[in-house]
């Protein structure tokens, strides 16, 4: 199982969508920074996630989701 995820930094306008096979984990290694392109926007609250059976179906949902058409989505649900 694979899952879309969006993530939101508490403290400013930052969000950042991701794949992972493991949510929490994934959305702790962000808040204790160990991801280098995140780093600087902790912390983190989770906004959103999707499961996929396969990683290609998650991925395309990602893209989706970091096109114009997907942004606008996250804007209007979750702003």
């Amino acid at each position: 199982m694979y899952y879309v995820y969006i993530i939101k930094n508490q403290n400013r306008n930052y969000v950042y969508i991701g794949i992972s096979d493991n949510v929490n984990r994934r959305l702790k290694e962000h808040n204790s920074g160990n991801n280098k392109t995140t780093k600087p926007y902790r912390p983190f609250k989770l906004l959103h996630t999707e499961n996929f059976q396969d990683r290609i179906s998650a991925r395309e949902r990602e893209k989706w989701f970091k096109s114009g058409e997907g942004r606008e989505f996250i804007k209007v649900h979750y702003f």
